[in-house]
């Protein structure tokens, strides 16, 4: 298992808009044949910050969601509403190994 947690810190005039984005990209990620989990998270302290946390079944999974339509959606209409460049954190996943 590949898991991918995205790091995003928006500014706080589009913290509306990017949760929207971030929704839309999530219906669209689940029904992936290889995501076994998307989550959209935002930050209690601090709602301008989100984290994308995502399961793909292994590396080529994590490359084919880069290639759908919802993605290429939500990268275009989020590309102007972060304070700093998103970043991302590559894991294994140990566990659990099913879904």
């Amino acid at each position: 298992m590949l898991v991918a947690i995205v790091y995003c810190h928006v500014k706080p005039e589009y913290v509306d808009a990017f949760a929207e984005a971030c929704r839309a990209n999530h219906a669209g990620s689940v029904r992936e044949p290889g995501v076994r989990r998307f989550d959209v998270l935002q930050e209690l302290n601090d709602p301008t910050r989100f984290v994308l946390y995502e399961w793909y079944m292994d590396e080529a999974d994590a490359v084919a969601h880069k290639e759908t339509a919802h993605y290429a959606a939500w990268r275009d209409a989020t590309a102007e509403m972060f304070v700093e460049p998103r970043h991302g954190v590559r894991y294994s996943g140990l566990a659990p190994l099913t879904f």
